[in-house]
């Protein structure tokens, strides 16, 4: 699965908003779109202009990608899965993107970003119900228990995560057992346990759907 190896603070720059891929950088003085918000590359006044109702339609959609680490083919495919789903498009599609197994290992506090947690992922460090998954884009569903392989190095791994982590809040729809380092679904995310909240959905299925 194709992914994006370059410098990832370029892409908050670009943005102009935190998409928290540094892990604990983004909440440090360090942080690039705090230091410099400004999108990278030469000449930025000359460039910087007002954006069209389709500039403002994409930047939203470029954002969710680079905050859930997913290419073009693979959202557009779950754009038609959210679509064939009952209720709001727009929510559908965020509720798929959390189910993610990457962003689960990453909101429950066992790596130290999204990316981290793909790395662990897919060097096999995870377990879903009991089997190896080594596939981030792996989807959970309620009832699934996600945890470390029962070895030392991911166990460790995931142990040290979790400390760094500290008390962090866990979304209502898993419920994290720090001392087991297990998460249990429970349900389906709704739109009140995206992380994202001024997430503008709706231009998206706007700009999809043409």
């Amino acid at each position: 699965m194709a992914r994006y190896t370059g410098n990832v603070c370029r892409l908050c720059r670009r943005e102009g908003y935190k998409l928290f891929l540094k892990g604990r950088r983004c909440e440090s003085e360090k942080c690039a779109v705090d230091r410099r918000n400004v999108p990278p590359g030469m000449n930025i006044r000359a460039r910087t202009r007002r954006l069209s109702d389709y500039g403002v339609h994409l930047r939203e959609k470029q954002k969710v990608k680079r905050i859930y680490g997913v290419m073009e083919r693979q959202f557009r495919r779950y754009f038609e899965m959210a679509e064939r789903m009952k209720g709001n498009t727009g929510v559908n599609l965020l509720s798929i993107l959390e189910r993610r197994l990457d962003n689960v290992v990453d909101a429950a506090g066992m790596s130290l970003s999204r990316p981290h947690a793909r790395q662990l992922i897919n060097h096999g460090h995870f377990t879903v119900n009991g089997r190896k998954v080594d596939v981030p884009s792996y989807l959970v569903r309620p009832g699934d228990v996600v945890a470390p392989r029962e070895r030392e190095k991911s166990l460790q791994t995931v142990k040290d995560c979790l400390t760094l982590s500290g008390e962090k809040t866990v979304p209502s729809w898993f419920v994290l057992d720090g001392p087991a380092k297990k998460v249990q679904i429970t349900n389906n995310p709704a739109r009140s346990d995206i992380r994202f909240q001024d997430i503008q959905e709706q231009f998206i299925v706007e700009l999809c759907s043409k």
